[in-house]
């Protein structure tokens, strides 16, 4: 998929602010610090749209970005980081849950995971949240240039078995390095989009 234009629209914290044109939405979580802006990047081939950060946490609206006037990565805030309040994790939570259940223009969620670590409990519990809302998963496992090659399969089943896959959903390696994966993640968001 060539990106012509990509561009952050709102970063949005309620339903009263999320885009009113009806294109179909791809929203984008996982763990704080697993990768999520380098992934964006890559994808719409940017260097920077999405900002990367070596703090975690730094995400913390719903950030709804324009891909060739016609659909939006949602950029939903990291999960899993300890040093952000209970009450700030509270709100965060509300927010995620108002737009996950409510929105009818989400078609997927792209569900990153770091493949060099078993999924954590949040990674389980999101995946599970997904589940229970009936919306469509992809699961990306990032940082697969950090592996050594023999050691891709191994790191995958891990990831399929402590997420408990739906025989239904997919596990894409992908590397923010290399490419590798960029064109499968491709193909399989295309199928959403029509």
């Amino acid at each position: 998929m060539k990106v012509n234009k990509a561009e952050i629209v709102i970063s949005a914290v309620s339903e009263k602010q999320y885009p009113t044109d009806r294109w179909p939405e791809i929203a984008l979580s996982g763990r704080s610090n697993v990768g999520k802006s380098s992934f964006i990047n890559k994808l719409i081939n940017r260097k920077n749209l999405a900002r990367t950060s070596s703090k975690p946490g730094k995400t913390q609206t719903l950030n709804f970005y324009t891909i060739n006037d016609a659909f939006y990565f949602v950029d939903v805030p990291g999960y899993g980081y300890a040093k952000v309040s209970k009450k700030e994790r509270e709100k965060w939570g509300k927010m995620m849950e108002e737009y996950f259940s409510l929105r009818d223009t989400l078609r997927l969620t792209v569900m990153i995971v770091d493949i060099r670590h078993k999924p954590s409990e949040d990674d389980v519990m999101m995946y599970n949240f997904l589940k229970f809302y009936e919306i469509p998963v992809l699961v990306v496992a990032t940082k697969l240039d950090k592996i050594p090659k023999n050691k891709k399969a191994t790191h995958l089943k891990r990831v399929i078995d402590t997420l408990e896959l739906d025989p239904d959903d997919s596990v894409i390696p992908f590397s923010a390095e290399t490419s590798e994966g960029k064109e499968d993640v491709w193909s399989y968001l295309l199928n959403y989009l029509k």
